[in-house]
This record gives structure tokens, C-alpha cells and sequence, in this order.
């Protein structure tokens, strides 16, 4: 297969100031995608103040979604949302030129961005990742976030690769870091490109990643507090510390709720506390432990 250079000259440059939300995929009792829920969870992001959607990346158990089943909530999610927000597919893996050969066959007009995880369980060279994300680059029609989550991924893309990659590539936008190494984010907020954004990829080290300048984040609570988080978010990005670090300091608990038996368990039991969707992941995935369910419970009455 021949990589091709794509002209991206004139590609739509998506702001990624504020709340993005790593949208979940909810499921029947008969594990079938419901769609009603995702209807319904669609309307309440946008009614509640989120900046931008991701749709089909880690958060929405991509990985255990058939190839048909993607391509009907691609454009379940673009029907719906209707241009209202900006939207930002997930498109990462570890074959690259696989990858490559889909972005020929998806109809990316609709989405103002990919994001792009590092490849996993491969453990590629600091050099496999860069040659990774050239080629990436260079064939995307449109602009592209790196994602860097070494807890899942088994490989941190450092500061040196990434900054590497801003420099040399004017379509990839920005970075979701979620290495959870403040000393890395920070060296890549310092040294980056100006109109290059990193944003936050964990929840909890939202408020004090801004502080050091980041440009928001992609949020998995937000699924069930857009309003309240992206407050917080856009509270801290105007530089009113004093009072988005009280919003920061409520959800604490929750931020290790949601996390303790894994992503997405944690936040679809809580959307289905609130009556959202019902309670039910694919395997290997499985629901929250009963303790935890309660605890999540308690929390949320409490807010």
C-alpha cells in the first residue's frame, strides 16, 4: 500500500477551548446499541453548555463495537447533533496503514478533527510513534488531536515527540494528555507551538492543568455534568481560580468513583442513577461493584 499525501492546506481548524465530552455508547439489556438513550444523552449535552463532542473513542467501548455498528453511530450522532457543536472522531489503533486505508473509505466531512491515540500493546519506538503520526498526518483530511494514555496504551509518547510532531505538522492541532506526569505537560505547554493546544485527558487534574495553560478538556464526567464541569472549566480559563476551585474541590470525590472499577463503569452507573441509560457495558467490560454503586449514589445525592 502507498501512503498518500493529502493536501490539508485549507482544512477547518477546530477550537478545542473548554469541555469536550468523550461521549459513552449505551447499551439495552440485550447489549444492542439503544439509541433513544443516545438520542436523549445527545440533547442533554447540548442543552447544557458543551463546547464539543468525541464520538467513538475509548469512553464509547469503541473496541468491542462491530464495524457496522460504528458507522451507525457515526452517523446516528452527526444526524442528530445537526452542526450545533463541533464534533471530533475517534480514529486511533495500532495498524497504521489500516488506518490510513479507512480515512479513505469514512466520510470525514462532518467531524472538524480525529483524535488519534498512541498505538497500543505494538510498544513502538519514540521514533515508531513519530513515523506513526506523520503518516497519519499526512493522509487525514482533517485536523488531528494526538492522544497520549500510557495507562492503557503501554507507551508514553514524550514531550520531546510531541512537541516534534507540533512543530512539524500544522494539522496536528493539539495533544489530550492523560500521562498523568505534570512535569511532561508542563514541558510541552512551554515549549509548544502558540496555537498548539494541550488539553487535559483525566478529570481530576483538570483545574490545575489550566493553571499551567492548558485550553480545557476532554471530559468523561461531563457525560452526566456538563453544565456544572464546564462551568469549572470555563471559570478557570478566564483566570477566576477562587471560584472554580470550589466546583474542582465537589466533584473530588466522584473523579475516583468513576475510576475505581474502570472506564466507562464508572460514569454509565452513574447515568443510570439518574435515569439516563440502563446500567449494562460489553465484556470484557462489566458494571460497577454494588459498593461502589452505592457510594456513586451517596455522592450524587449529595450534589
Amino acid at each position: 500500500m502507498i501512503l498518500k499525501k493529502k493536501d490539508n492546506s485549507n482544512m477547518r481548524r477546530i477550537n478545542l477551548k473548554g469541555m469536550g465530552v468523550a461521549l459513552i455508547t449505551p447499551f439495552r439489556s440485550d447489549k444492542s446499541v439503544d439509541y433513544d438513550a443516545l438520542s436523549r444523552l445527545l440533547e442533554y449535552q447540548i442543552k447544557n453548555g458543551v463546547d464539543y463532542i468525541v464520538v467513538l473513542a475509548t469512553t464509547a467501548e469503541t473496541a468491542t463495537l462491530s464495524e457496522e455498528e460504528k458507522r451507525s453511530v457515526r452517523d446516528f450522532v452527526v444526524e442528530r447533533v445537526n452542526g450545533r457543536v463541533p464534533l471530533v472522531l475517534g480514529h486511533g489503533g495500532n495498524n497504521t496503514m489500516k488506518l490510513i486505508k479507512e480515512m479513505d473509505e469514512i466520510d470525514l466531512t462532518p467531524f472538524d478533527a480525529i483524535l488519534s491515540v498512541v498505538p497500543y500493546y505494538n510498544k513502538p519506538s519514540q521514533e515508531g510513534i513519530y513515523q506513526h503520526y506523520k503518516a497519519i498526518a499526512e493522509a487525514s483530511p482533517v485536523s488531528v488531536i494526538l492522544y497520549n494514555v500510557p495507562g492503557r496504551t503501554g507507551v508514553n509518547m514524550t514531550s520531546e515527540t510531541t512537541l516534534r510532531l507540533a512543530r512539524e505538522f500544522e494539522n496536528i492541532i493539539g495533544i489530550k494528555e492523560a500521562s498523568g506526569n505534570m512535569t511532561q505537560m508542563d514541558d510541552i505547554i512551554k515549549n509548544k507551538p502558540s496555537d498548539f493546544m494541550v488539553i487535559s485527558g483525566d478529570d481530576g487534574i483538570t483545574f490545575p492543568l489550566i493553571t499551567l495553560g492548558a485550553v480545557g478538556v476532554i471530559s468523561v464526567i461531563g457525560n452526566a455534568f456538563p453544565r456544572e464541569f464546564s462551568k469549572m472549566v470555563r471559570l478557570a480559563l478566564e483566570g477566576d481560580y477562587k471560584n472554580a476551585l470550589p466546583i474542582h474541590h465537589k466533584f473530588n470525590e466522584l473523579f475516583s468513583l468513576l475510576f475505581v472499577d474502570g472506564n466507562p463503569a464508572g460514569v454509565k452507573c452513574l447515568l443510570n442513577a439518574m435515569g439516563f441509560i440502563e446500567n449494562e457495558l460489553r465484556l470484557p467490560l462489566v458494571p460497577t461493584r454494588i459498593t461502589t454503586y452505592e457510594k456513586i449514589r451517596e455522592v450524587l445525592n449529595s450534589l
